[in-house]
């Protein structure tokens, strides 16, 4: 896997780019930033551009979603409309997927976004985002898991439909083509 030192110059320069071209056609999203501010806090910090590169490679379009005044970090999101892609038929945890005993999945939502870099979404932060616009309104979204509910095996994910955010429940080892996971996270 490529990590941050990794990361070629023409490849960061077509991140930053897209970054860049998502960040102005949604600045409703981040009122009253400036790119210029947020670019030069991605250059300082290459590994957090190389966690940004794998929320997009996996279909996630990252962008910012607010600003924390205090640390002067840039919080993003998964942004994509439906789930990403590339994380989708994931169980929630590593514990829910070897405990399959067939059709085991590839991997998980939790060993994913650690792997990447980044966190899933709580729900508050979920909710957050569907402020911005409409999301999952196909797909769902496994979101961070109160340890009491895992404990007793389950997990929780979020979709939009109705116009209203449903939180639900299922087994931490289910897994579905339209269940994915979105992440954020801070630079």
């Amino acid at each position: 896997m490529q990590r941050a030192k990794d990361m070629a110059a023409k490849q960061r320069e077509e991140l930053l780019r897209a970054l860049k071209a998502r960040f102005e056609k949604n600045m409703n999203r981040h009122k009253g930033l400036e790119w210029a501010k947020v670019q030069a806090r991605l250059e300082a910090n290459a590994g957090k551009l190389w966690s940004l590169n794998e929320m997009e490679r996996t279909g996630g379009e990252p962008d910012i979603v607010g600003h924390d005044e205090k640390t002067g970090e840039y919080i993003f999101y998964d942004c994509s409309v439906e789930s990403p892609k590339g994380r989708r038929s994931v169980c929630y945890d590593r514990e829910g997927q070897e405990s399959r005993k067939e059709h085991r999945p590839e991997n998980n939502a939790i060993d994913m976004a650690a792997s990447m870099g980044i966190e899933l979404l709580t729900e508050e932060q979920y909710r957050e985002l569907q402020k911005l616009g409409n999301f999952d309104l196909k797909t769902s979204s496994w979101i961070k898991t109160p340890s009491a509910i895992r404990k007793l095996g389950g997990a929780l994910f979020c979709d939009r439909r109705y116009d209203n955010v449903f939180v639900y429940h299922n087994g931490a080892p289910s897994y579905y083509a339209a269940r994915g996971f979105r992440g954020s996270l801070r630079v």
